[in-house]
Order: structure tokens, then sequence, then C-alpha cells
């Protein structure tokens, strides 16, 4: 595999994709009026993202952001238009109007919300390295001379490209579950993503499951709206609260993740 540690230019990329995603020309987003005039709600989000966005054994359209998607899609009582997307396009998507909202693992970063306004959060999500029990690894110094492998566009990317000593080799892959692929069929054993997302890749490792080794960063979730859209925003953020309070979306965290939301999370519905 290439090694990636030294080109800087690759690593600038990573940290700066929310800037890059400006030079975009953004389209006209659709407000909530239009919305609700169109009775249907065009949500991103990425099917290849477990247990976040996935299909079932059915090839129906399941998962935390599917179901939450779903939720918000019923309070507003429109139809729900899923538009599937990469990591990667979960942004462009948004900023030319391919999407009127994005709910998919979308952490809160300064970066992106140059471009883009965010809810209140309605989950959490941590950044963490992965390995088998026997990997010596204590620490991000530890990965030197190490391969990992993440998924291109994310949290997860920008954190190990940040945070990873020279000498680490960091491969990207399209999506999730791409680079789960990677680690169960054995071309890697370490893995940069979310808890979650590890829980789903372990069920296809028998006795040899990865592990938290490092946890890189923890981030609130949030559902990406277009800039200058202040009354589709405010609408998403009353749903929030709403659906925090009375403990629906708690519900389909728990459903999906394993563990109850964390309480910064639900503060936001009291």
């Amino acid at each position: 595999m290439k090694h990636l540690s030294l080109n800087r230019g690759m690593a600038v990329l990573a940290m700066t994709a929310a800037t890059l995603f400006a030079t975009l020309t953004p389209a006209q987003a659709n407000s909530l009026a239009q919305v609700e005039q169109a009775k249907t709600l065009r949500v991103a989000i990425d099917l290849n993202a477990p247990p976040y966005g996935m299909k079932d054994a059915n090839l129906k359209e399941t998962g935390s952001d599917v179901e939450t998607a779903k939720l918000l899609a019923g309070d507003l009582g429109v139809q729900l238009e899923i538009v599937p997307t990469t990591q990667a396009n979960r942004i462009p998507f948004l900023l030319t109007n391919k999407a009127d909202v994005v709910i998919s693992s979308l952490s809160i970063t300064p970066q992106r919300q140059e471009v883009v306004d965010f809810s209140i959060p309605y989950a959490a999500i941590q950044s963490v390295i992965a390995a088998p029990k026997d990997e010596n690894i204590k620490t991000m110094e530890d990965l030197a001379g190490k391969t990992v492998v993440t998924a291109r566009g994310t949290t997860n990317d920008a954190n190990v490209t940040r945070l990873a000593p020279a000498g680490t080799n960091i491969v990207r892959f399209e999506n999730d579950a791409t680079a789960i692929t990677a680690v169960t069929s054995g071309r890697a054993h370490i893995f940069s993503g979310a808890p979650s997302i590890i829980a789903s890749l372990n069920k296809n490792m028998g006795d040899k499951p990865l592990e938290t080794k490092v946890v890189m960063a923890t981030a609130m979730m949030g559902i990406g709206v277009a800039k200058n859209n202040p009354e589709l925003l405010n609408k998403i953020n009353e749903l929030i609260r709403q659906n925090l309070k009375n403990g629906k979306l708690n519900e389909i965290f728990k459903t999906f993740h394993g563990a109850d939301l964390p309480q910064e999370v639900l503060a936001e519905g009291k």
C-alpha cells in the first residue's frame, strides 16, 4: 500500500475539506415552506455507514440516521426521500441542492460550520483507533510504522491525519463499508472509526475482535442545513428538542448503538 504520511498536501486537504467545499457555487436551498409545499423532505444519507445508514436483509434502508430522518419527516407531515450519498459528498450534496438536509453521522466541526449550518446535537460520535487485543497501541505515537485504514472525508480521517505521527501509513477507502471489508478480509487490522462501526465490524471477526486503543475525540452530531435557511433550521431544532424530550431519539440511538445518548445530548431536550 502506498505510504501517505509524508504527503503533506493530502493532510492539508483532509483538514480543509470544508473550506474546499466553499468553492462550489451553492444552489438556492429549499426553504421550510418549499419542503411543506413539495410534501417531501430530501435527506442525504450514506447507506454504507452502518449502523447509521445501511440496508437490511430485504434491501430496505435502515440505521439510526435513517430512522431519525423518518421520524423528522413524519413530524413535518411530509414524505421522506432518501438521497444516497458518500461520506465525502454529504456537504456538496447540500450545497448543490440535491438534498434539503444532511442526516449522515455528520459531526459538528468549525470547518464545516463555515459552509453549512448545524442543528443542535441529536446524537454523538466518538473517533477512535481500534486494533486486535495483542496489538501494542497505547497512544497515537505507537502508530508509527503501522498501517491504519479509515473512510475518506470523515472526521475519523481528519483526526488520524492530524494526530498520527510521521511514519504512519494511512489508507483511505471511499466509505466505512469498504474500510470494514479491508479489515474483515485480513488486508488490514488497525481501524480509525467510531465505536458503533467497530461493533458492527466485530460481528464478522470471530474470536479476533478489534478493541478501542485510543479515543481521538468525542464530537456532537448535527443535522446539516444550508446557510441562510433559518426557518428550516429552527423547525429542525424544535423537532429535535421534542424528540429528545419524549425519548424517541434516545430509543433510536439505543436500538442501533446499544447505549443511551450521552447526557450532553439529552440535556438539549430539557
